[in-house]
């Protein structure tokens, strides 16, 4: 099985010769409404998003160069060095402000890139959080936060990397008291570009996604303390706008949810974001644990995940 990198409590410190390090953990949407297309061409969404317990690792050694280099796994994934996002917000971060410290970025890659889960987005959420820290600046800091927007929709909330209803483009979040879900997730190994899924949407600019007219304020999610089984609940009523339309594009993407609804133990499967990555949430770890084992011995060249989604 190929997992993640498992959160790690040292995160956060600073070495002794002065590196940064931070996570960029996993995005995943458990709901995701597309409620229109606006007249800029931009979509409205309303997500229930949460983080999972594998993720990137960024480390910053503090210079006088900007620089980026990547390791692990799926580096080779990565594409072009000049396009990856942590250095798009660090260059745009260092425009808004002056005399901004830098250095070499090192990513350790993990994650499945253009997959749903916001591994790109998570990354630069995860520079600009040791550019904060080497420089000194709050994360409320409007520059940063105008900064992670203008990087990418998703990196606002992966800013966070905390529970919460996301609405807009991505701007506006509503923090979520959560449980610890134990989930597994899944991807096929196939990647999916978002702007190829929205655009197999359909939605014209101005239009509303049929049946989104009555959606005027976000859904009552289960209060603080809710069980695993009230979310379950809720989020059985609203499921991915998006899943339908990625699936023509990788039908295995249906192979992944059926699979992992097939598992013993599981209460959800759905796809997240604009996909391949799907998951489910199951009853309890032993149940997770268990159907990654049998779904990694059965789809041997998929990428899956045992862990907690929170």
């Amino acid at each position: 099985m190929t997992a993640g990198e498992e959160i790690d409590a040292n995160v956060g410190s600073v070495a002794p010769e002065g590196t940064l390090t931070e996570l960029g953990r996993a995005k995943v949407n458990l709901s995701l409404r597309v409620v229109g297309r606006r007249v800029d061409g931009y979509h409205d969404l309303e997500s229930v998003v949460a983080f999972c317990d594998c993720a990137d690792r960024l480390t910053l050694a503090p210079g006088p160069h900007l620089a980026l280099k990547t390791v692990g796994p799926l580096a080779s994934a990565c594409g072009e060095t000049a396009d990856n996002l942590v250095l798009k917000a660090a260059n745009l971060l260092a425009e808004r402000v002056s005399d901004l410290k830098l250095g070499e970025f090192t990513l350790e890659k993990v994650l499945p890139v253009a997959a749903g889960i916001g591994g790109g987005s998570a990354d630069a959420a995860a520079a600009l959080r040791l550019l904060a820290r080497l420089n000194g600046l709050s994360l409320d800091d409007a520059r940063i936060q105008d900064v992670a927007l203008k990087t990418g929709a998703d990196v606002p909330v992966c800013l966070a990397s905390k529970p919460c209803d996301m609405t807009g483009v991505g701007e506006v979040l509503l923090p979520l008291d959560l449980p610890e879900l134990p989930s597994v997730l899944v991807n096929p190994r196939v990647p999916v570009a978002t702007t190829d899924v929205f655009k197999a949407l359909g939605l014209r600019n101005g239009e509303l996604l049929v049946g989104a007219a009555d959606v005027i304020e976000a859904p009552a999610w289960p209060k603080a303390g809710a069980a695993i089984a009230d979310w379950v609940k809720a989020l059985a009523h609203v499921g991915n706008d998006l899943q339908r339309p990625a699936i023509r594009i990788q039908p295995v993407i249906a192979e992944a949810i059926a699979t992992l609804a097939a598992a013993d133990g599981v209460r959800l499967a759905r796809m997240s974001g604009s996909g391949a990555t799907c998951f489910a949430i199951f009853a309890d770890p032993a149940h997770a644990q268990a159907a990654a084992a049998v779904i990694s011995h059965a789809h041997p060249d998929w990428w899956v995940h045992a862990g907690t989604l929170s």
